[in-house]
Formats: structure tokens, C-alpha cells, sequence
């Protein structure tokens, strides 16, 4: 029996080529980004899950309100490694990092450095947290003293080819030496974190520091098997307490408690975080890598779903709109004796066997989609073509698919009454399609849906791009790891100034894009108590040169910018607009002091007062998600740092070759890395960018697998009324008339589709902007430009074939009658 279901269907394939090809090829299509998405989402599920005991390790987040501002970062202070095994037992072993690079490495004895990224500091207890394999060495012991580090096997190949590198050693910045005492295995593409230097932090000095307001550092901890992660941050507030209360009175006055930070509004609060929750549910200050977005993957889901439905309605429409042709194949098989059953497993191989052939299709055609789709997603998937469970997940998920796409067509077709049948009663056509009208509108309106998304996300980008920030980021370059040039940095950039093509130059290691280096601190008003939190204000204070703000192209709203002239500057800052709103001045700001108390990493006390001689327009240093922070310019005659160069427009090439060429002979075999901050600010906003993209290429995909069926549709009505076209034409009716004629039923269901999926495609829209503190507005234009978009390309579509048809000869079709 099933042999004979095979061969009937074959045979029904063979017979309506045209409607099997455009069912297949849409089918495919549909399948091939399914399964491309299926693998990306199943890729972006798999981080970290390499760790040995990855269910046990966590990650501890510090959540602050202090000074009129709030925070969720990832530093932590130095002491809190230590305390942690001591103060909570389920706390198996601890391990902290910290980045202070890039660092330039080279061997003992070369004489050219590399530029190495993946460099961070790490607590002597790494591998008790992070178990991994070991190429050479052991782990036990292997960062226990100063001076001591483990790299990658990578790392091992490149500095050592050929050679067993631990016990070799290793020149960072030309003047740290380190002894190799480990090789670990690469880690793999799917973590959180990538390092390929882990150097002992043992001999760090800030990694030995006791004072619990410092928070630098990245703590991780492996809990016992069993333990709550619950029980363990409930213990977290009276660890805090314990070790911090001590040192309040030096920050708030003689006898300041926990208790009265919190009657004032502040509060400090870890949070664990899960090792495996990390990639798809962490986005904090401090991450060492960008992160994805589990909101994105369901987002991804959803899209990979609705496009293999769009598929699967094709079919369904296509096989209930020619149920004409079977009508009497079913009425004839149903008087000859045949179940219902039989008919509704005949209907169901014939879905089943064209999956099949679909999804055989869709291998190649993923496999062309994903070097694309890698770029797009800046990922290195590949098809697991190796893999049994692939295929088995293939053949699962044709059947799955045939039943599905066949079920209505089956149960459709096969309920004809044999009588009615026979008799010519059924009807068939546009008019008495309404699921087949409602499956066409839900097509479209998630095609309107992804086009309205993808619209959104790129006028978001444009908005962001070209709103005023608050400083000029174009035409501006920064030449990073000066410290390479040692003493020589002044001239560098000296020497540089002196062409024609540069305007101006400033040294300073604050910039107001991602990556630069970020420095907080509470700082008063001179006269206000330190007692008094709400008068404490914590600040950004970034050093500068008397050249940052007109470098920058910063405008001053009141007061004087630094300068040369003024010795006195040496203990002058300037504010933004948002920190002298924070600071509650009363009166003028310019002239007045403010403070700073802090301890230092040898618990000695650092007391600065500064007077306020400018003011500058509030900037966005941060992502526009976030409001404008307070930032506090200290005045550095030479702050050290990157070296920015503003330059004219016509002279980019130049200005690189100068760079270089001086670069060469002042630092000679140093690595020189460049960016222009356009460049920088652009990182900031890189996962929006990818979105945008990939809402485009997949709106593209629906759209296309929608007009598919759309044209096979088409086609089959015109074919349905070829008498009916032939009576218009003899009877005088033009072809531009027969085409709206055939164009208008079609074109009301996606009138409706647009009509339905707009409010939806607002709602979501408008909880995306949500986590952007400036935005575009969603205004009327958006929808309409999706809907007309829409609309043309159906129309498109539809005119297609509906011209065809209206240009036939009518004699041809009244004689075939």
C-alpha cells in the first residue's frame, strides 16, 4: 500500500510541475534559514557549557546607588577573593581578573614586540575555578608565585614554535619579565571570555589591596556540589557589613554605619550570576567580551518559525485551491470503495515526500546561506554534515513538516462527498477560499511585521549616528599604547602637529566612546559633610590636557577651558552640565571647590581639593541606552594615554602615512595600532547594526517565500477563470481592466494583513526603544513606507501573472471550451 501511495504521489509531482516546483523551492527556501537559525540559536545556547562543573562556577555583580547614581557592573574589590572561602562555606575556591591591557610581549631576546590583547591578571586559584587542559605543565601551583604566567597553545606556537615554552620566559612592555610555568588548550569560540596570557596576580599590587571601596577587579567562585546559590548571596549583605563598616567612618564621618547609608538612599547589593547565564543574559559595565541577547534569540526563533510557516501556507494553499483537479479523482476513488483513511494517508505522503525532497534541497542551499550569514553574525558556524543526529534531526523534521504543511489539504480534500462531487457542486476559487484568504493575510502580516522592524532599527542607527552628541567625532584619530614611545610622547605628537593636515592634538586616556577607560569616585562640595550622602556625588573624573575640549570640539557653556597661562590649573576641574546639577551649587558654579576623600591601595589617605573654572555642554560618552552621567575634567599638563589628532577632511591618507612614518623612527619596533573615533563610537552600537541587518535579510526571505505563493496563487486563478477572461475580452473588457480585476481580491487581503500587523509591530517596536534613553519616534511615516512596500511588491506579483492571463488570445481559451 505504501508503495502504491509513492507512486501516486510521484506521479501527481510529475503532473503539476509548476506547482510542485514553486512548493518545493519555497519550501526549501524556508528550511535552509530555519535550519541556519537552528544552529545559530543552538550555537549561542552552547557557551560555556565546556567547563568542567560550569553549573557550580558564578559570577558576582555589584549593583550600587551612591551619590544620585545607580550602577550594575561586574568590579569588585581585590579583599573580596580572600573573604569570600572565609566568610561563606559553600564557597569551594575563588579567583579574580583584571585587564590592564593591551601589553606589548616579545621574547628575551628580539627586539620587535607584538601587541597582545587577551592579556588579563589572574588570582592564583584560576584553575580550581576554570578546570582546563593542559598542553604542557600542571595546574596545580602553576600562578602561586609573582612573575609567573600561563598561555594559550596558540600563544605557545607563535612565540615558541617548535620548542617547549614553559620555563621560557616573556618581555611585557619591555621591562616585566614573566616565566612560563603553563600551556593550556585554546579556548573554544564559544565562551564568555578568551585569554591568552593569564599572568600571576601575585605580583600585582592593587590584586593584595584591603580596601573595600576600591572595586577593580572580576570575581568568579566555584560553589560546592549541592549549595544554593540563594543561601550564598543572603550571605553576601552581613559579609559586606563586616568588612566595610570599618572603613565608613573614614569616607562619612566618625561612627557612619550601613544602616545610615541605607536610611539616605544608598545601597550596595552582589548578585550571582551563572556561569552558563552569562553570554545570553549579561550586558554590564565591565564585560570582557560583547555578549549576545537571549531577547534576540527568541526574536531569531520566532522569525526562523514564521518563515517555515510562511512555507508550510504555501503548500496548504496551493493544494486546497487545486482541489479542483483531485475533486474527482477523491469522488471517483470514494465510490470505488476507498476510505477516508486511505485518502487522507495518500494526501499525507504526497506532503511528506515533497518535504522530503525540500529538505534534502535545503542542505546546499544552507550551506551557500552560511558564509553569509557568518558575516553577518560575525560567527564560524558550520554544517554538522558529519553529525547522525543531524540527519535524524533532518528526517524528524521533514516528517514533522509534511504533517503539518499536508494535514489541512489532507483532511480537506478527502471529506468531499462523493455525490456532490460528481454532480459539479463543489465550489472552487478565490471567493470560497477563506482559509486559504486568512493563511495568505498571515503571511503578509509578518512579512509587514519584519519590514516595519527592520525600518525602526535602521532609523534608530541613522539617529544615533547623526544626532548631536555633544562632541565632534569625525575626522579624528587616536594612536593607541604610547607608552611605547616612553619619554618621547610629547614630540610624537609635536611633531605630528606641525603639518598642515593636523588642526589639533590632545593627550588623554578618557575618551567618550567604548573601550576608553572609565574611573569613578565621590566627590562634595567644600563646606558640605561628609556625613551628608545626599550631598556626595559620584563622579566620572577623566585627565586631560589643556587641548581635550577643542580637540574634541566641545562647547563650553560658562567659564574658561585650562590653560598654559594658569598654574593654578594644576588643582582646577571642569564639569559637565549633568555634574552641577548633581552638585547643587549654590550660586555660580565657577569658583567653587569641591572634594575628594579617598583611601589608597596602602589604606593611606588621598585628599584633594580642585576649583571649578568651566563648564561644558553635557556629551554622550556612554551608549545612548543611558542617560548622561556626571563627568569632572582634572586638569594633566601631560596625562598620558592615547594620542588624539583632529585633522581635515581631504588629507586621511596623509595624516596615516605621517602617523606611521613618525611612528617608525620614534618607536622603532613597537606595533602601532590606530582608530578614528567615528569608528569607536560605531562599536558601541555593533549589536543594533547586526540586528538591523539581519531583520533586512530575513524580512527579504518572508517576503520572497510570500510572493512565491502569492504568484503560484495567482496563477491558479487566472488558470481557474480562463473562460471567464475570454467572455471579458470578446465582450470589449481591456487587459489593464482583467488585470485589476484579478488583482483586487488579492490586494484586499494584504490591505488587511497591513491593517492587522501594524498595531503589533508598533507594541514590539515600542518596547525595543524602551531600553534607549534617546530614541526616533515611531511616527506614521515608518508604517506606511512598510506598507507600500508591501503592497507594490504583491502588486508586483500579482500583475505578473494577472497579465499574462489578460493578454491571452481569447479565442485560444473560448476554444478550448
Amino acid at each position: 500500500m505504501l508503495q502504491n501511495y509513492f507512486k501516486i504521489a510521484l506521479r501527481n509531482l510529475r503532473k503539476q510541475g509548476f506547482y510542485s516546483f514553486i512548493n518545493i523551492f519555497g519550501l526549501s527556501v524556508g528550511v535552509a534559514v530555519c535550519m541556519v537559525i537552528a544552529l545559530f540559536v543552538i550555537n549561542e545556547s552552547s557557551y560555556d557549557k565546556h567547563f568542567k562543573d560550569g553549573d557550580r562556577i558564578y559570577r558576582i555583580s555589584n549593583k550600587t546607588v551612591f551619590g544620585g547614581r545607580s550602577s550594575h557592573n561586574l568590579y569588585t574589590p581585590a579583599a573580596l577573593v580572600r573573604a569570600l572561602p572565609e566568610e561563606i562555606p559553600e564557597v569551594e575556591a575563588a579567583v579574580h581578573f583584571r585587564e590592564q591591557g593591551p601589553y606589548l610581549v616579545k621574547r628575551p631576546n628580539d627586539s620587535e614586540n607584538l601587541l597582545e590583547r587577551r592579556v588579563i591578571w589572574a588570582s592564583k586559584d584560576f584553575f580550581k575555578v576554570f578546570d582546563l587542559e593542559m598542553v604542557s605543565g600542571t595546574q596545580e601551583g602553576i600562578l602561586d608565585e609573582p612573575g609567573t604566567v600561563a598561555i594559550s597553545e596558540s600563544m605557545a606556537k607563535k612565540y615558541f614554535p617548535n620548542q617547549e615554552a614553559v620555563g621560557e620566559s616573556l618581555i611585557l612592555d619591555n621591562e616585566l619579565e614573566f616565566r612560563i610555568t603553563g600551556v593550556y588548550k585554546d579556548l573554544p569560540e564559544e565562551s564568555h571570555f578568551h585569554f591568552e596570557f593569564l599572568l600571576s596576580a601575585e605580583g600585582l599590587q592593587e590584586a593584595q589591596g584591603e580596601v573595600w571601596f576600591s572595586n577593580n577587579f572580576q570575581t568568579y567562585f566555584k560553589a560546592y556540589e549541592g549549595a544554593s546559590p540563594e543561601a550564598i548571596e543572603e550571605k553576601f549583605f552581613p559579609m559586606l557589613k563586616k568588612y566595610m563598616e570599618s572603613q565608613l567612618s573614614f569616607f562619612f564621618g566618625e561612627g557612619t554605619t550601613f544602616d545610615d547609608l541605607i536610611a539616605q538612599g544608598s545601597s550596595l547589593e552582589y548578585i550571582l550570576q551563572p556561569l552558563h547565564d552569562i553570554h545570553l543574559k549579561s550586558d554590564l559595565e565591565g564585560e570582557f567580551e560583547a555578549n549576545f541577547s537571549e531577547q534576540y534569540v527568541y526574536i531569531f526563533v520566532a522569525i526562523g518559525l514564521f518563515i517555515l510557516l510562511i512555507a508550510c501556507i504555501n503548500f496548504m494553499n496551493l493544494s486546497t485551491a487545486k482541489s479542483a483537479s483531485r475533486a474527482k479523482e477523491v469522488g471517483i476513488r470514494k465510490v470505488m470503495g476507498s476510505f477516508r483513511i486511505n485518502l487522507i494517508r495518500q494526501f499525507l505522503m504526497e506532503s511528506i515526500l515533497l518535504s522530503s525532497i525540500a529538505f534534502l534541497i535545503a542542505i546546499p542551499l544552507a550551506t551557500l546561506m552560511l558564509p553569509f550569514f557568518n558575516d553577518l553574525a560575525e560567527r564560524s558556524l558550520e554544517m554538522p554534515v558529519e553529525s547522525a543526529g543531524f540527519y535524524a534531526a533532518l528526517f524528524l523534521g521533514a516528517i514533522v513538516t509534511g504533517l503539518i504543511a499536508g494535514s489541512y489539504p489532507a483532511f480537506f480534500l478527502s471529506a468531499f462527498k462523493p455525490v456532490s462531487i460528481l454532480k459539479g457542486k463543489i465550489r472552487m476559487g478565490m471567493k470560497s477560499g477563506n482559509i486559504r484568504s486568512t493563511l495568505v493575510v498571515f503571511q503578509f502580516a509578518i512579512s509587514v511585521i519584519l519590514i516595519i522592524a527592520t525600518i525602526t532599527v535602521n532609523n534608530q542607527l541613522n539617529f544615533i549616528q547623526n544626532r548631536e552628541i555633544g562632541f565632534e567625532k569625525d575626522q579624528l584619530i587616536t594612536v593607541f599604547n604610547t607608552y611605547a614611545l616612553n619619554d618621547r610622547l610629547v614630540g610624537f605628537k609635536d611633531r605630528i602637529l606641525a603639518d598642515n593636515s593636523i588642526e589639533q592634538a590632545t593627550i588623554s586616556g578618557y575618551l567618550p566612546v567604548a573601550g576608553s577607560y572609565r574611573s569613578d569616585s565621590p566627590w562634595l562640595v567644600e563646606g558640605r559633610d561628609l556625613a551628608d550622602m545626599e550631598s556626595t556625588v559620584s563622579i566620572q573624573n577623566w585627565r586631560v590636557d589643556e587641548n581635550y575640549i577643542p580637540t574634541l570640539g566641545m562647547d563650553l557653556v560658562s567659564g574658561r577651558n585650562f590653560s598654559l597661562d594658569f598654574p593654578s590649573d594644576s588643582s582646577a576641574v571642569i564639569l559637565n552640565e549633568t555634574a552641577v546639577k548633581k552638585f547643587n551649587f549654590e550660586g555660580d558654579p565657577i569658583g567653587q571647590k569641591v572634594y575628594s576623600q579617598i583611601l589608597g591601595d596602602g589604606n593611606e589617605e588621598i585628599y584633594q581639593i580642585r576649583t571649578v573654572v568651566g563648564v561644558v555642554k553635557d556629551f554622550n560618552f556612554q551608549s545612548m541606552k543611558e542617560s548622561v552621567s556626571p563627568v569632572m575634567l582634572l586638569y594633566y599638563q601631560v596625562p598620558g594615554g592615547p594620542v588624539s589628532f583632529k585633522f581635515r577632511a581631504e588629507n586621511t591618507q596623509n595624516v596615516i602615512q605621517l602617523i606611521e612614518e613618525s611612528w617608525k623612527e620614534m618607536a622603532p619596533g613597537q606595533p602601532l595600532t590606530y582608530e578614528f573615533m567615528d569608528e569607536q563610537f560605531s562599536k558601541m552600537y555593533h549589536a543594533e547594526t547586526r540586528l538591523g541587518k539581519v531583520f533586512g535579510v530575513f524580512a527579504g526571505f518572508a517576503i520572497f517565500i510570500a510572493c512565491l505563493g502569492l504568484f503560484a496563487l495567482t496563477a491558479f486563478t487566472a488558470e481557474q477563470r480562463t473562460k471567464e477572461i475570454g467572455i471579458r475580452k470578446v465582450l470589449g473588457a481591456t487587459s489593464s481592466g482583467i488585470v485589476v480585476l484579478l488583482s483586487k481580491e488579492f490586494s484586499k487581503l494584504v490591505l488587511i494583513a497591513f491593517v492587522l500587523a501594524s498595531p503589533l509591530a508598533w507594541w514590539s517596536m515600542t518596547k525595543w526603544l524602551e531600553d534607549y534613553e534617546y530614541k526616533v519616534n515611531l511616527g506614521p511615516s515608518i508604517f506606511l513606507l512598510a506598507g507600500l512596500f508591501v503592497a507594490f511588491i504583491a502588486f508586483v506579483t500579482i500583475s505578473l501573472q494577472a497579465f499574462k492571463a489578460a493578454s491571452s488570445n481569447p479565442v485560444k481559451s473560448l476554444k478550448s471550451e
